[in-house]
């Protein structure tokens, strides 16, 4: 028995690698780590402390905590666990892709949904998390393709 982490982040590419990774638990008789990743709204501007006293964060970090929990929570509803397989609910600030190269350390898998991409490149092209997991994971990383719809 071992442990398989899934990074879920309310995507259908994430939800996509979800399914995957319980089916591949339920084989193994692995548990299986739901990890949803967050950062702060002043995070994502690049601005962080350089915004100073002037600006307050609307959304504070038990705010978006609860939001991963919440995200992970949508991401397993009606969804079936194999027998055998303990779903462990767990959510981290920072950047997703450090953070699940982070958990890699920690486990015997990780499994993240791929970005679709409009256009030429659509099938081609593997998003920034994947391809950080891709290069830095230190156990084997399984991407799921997201299927687009025809």
């Amino acid at each position: 028995m071992g442990e398989i982490v899934v990074g879920v982040d309310g995507s259908d590419g994430s939800q996509e690698a979800l399914q995957w990774a319980l089916a591949e638990a339920g084989m193994r008789g692995a548990d299986l780590r739901v990890l949803c990743v967050y950062q702060s709204p002043a995070n994502w501007l690049g601005m962080g402390e350089a915004l100073g006293s002037t600006v307050g964060a609307t959304v504070s970090e038990a705010d978006l905590a609860q939001y991963a929990q919440e995200t992970i929570d949508e991401a397993l509803q009606g969804t079936a666990v194999p027998a055998g397989v303990t779903v462990i609910k767990d959510s981290a600030e920072g950047h997703a892709g450090s953070a699940l190269v982070k958990a890699s350390a920690s486990t015997d898998l990780l499994v993240v949904g791929s970005r679709g991409h409009a256009g030429i490149f659509h099938d081609a092209v593997l998003g920034s998390v994947g391809t950080y997991c891709v290069h830095h994971a230190t156990c084997p990383v399984v991407v799921i393709p997201h299927r687009r719809s025809k």
